[in-house]
């Protein structure tokens, strides 16, 4: 029974910064790439920043140079730092990982998705 449960959301005013946390837990042997989505109504899921277990990044192109994720591999935790955030960034926050449980297959999880509102 492995979960991912996610934290930090919220609202801001544009320009504002919010920190999200996501953490794994359970019987789980490993945590592999993680990955933050976000979902606004009415458009597609779109991947915001993924990073690998050895800490390799990579962002989508709306939120470099705002949005930094990093992850806490002891506490198997990823977390998205949104810096001067925008009103475009409104959306569903949603924390997504490979991870290998203790019968030794690899599943892909997902956190119940935390709200993010930026107002103007």
């Amino acid at each position: 029974q492995v979960q991912l449960v996610e934290s930090g959301g919220g609202l801001v005013q544009t320009g504002g910064s919010l920190r999200l946390s996501c953490t794994a837990s359970g019987a789980l042997f490993s945590v592999n790439t993680m990955k933050w989505y976000r979902q606004a109504p009415g458009k597609q899921r779109e991947l915001v920043a993924a990073i690998t277990s050895g800490g390799t990044t990579n962002y989508a192109d709306s939120v470099k140079g705002r949005f930094t994720i990093s992850r806490d591999n002891a506490k198997n935790t990823v977390y998205l730092q949104m810096n001067n955030l925008k009103p475009e960034d409104t959306a569903v926050y949603l924390c997504n990982a490979d991870i290998t449980a203790w019968d030794r297959h690899t599943y892909l999880y997902w956190g119940q998705g935390t709200q993010v509102a930026v107002s103007s």
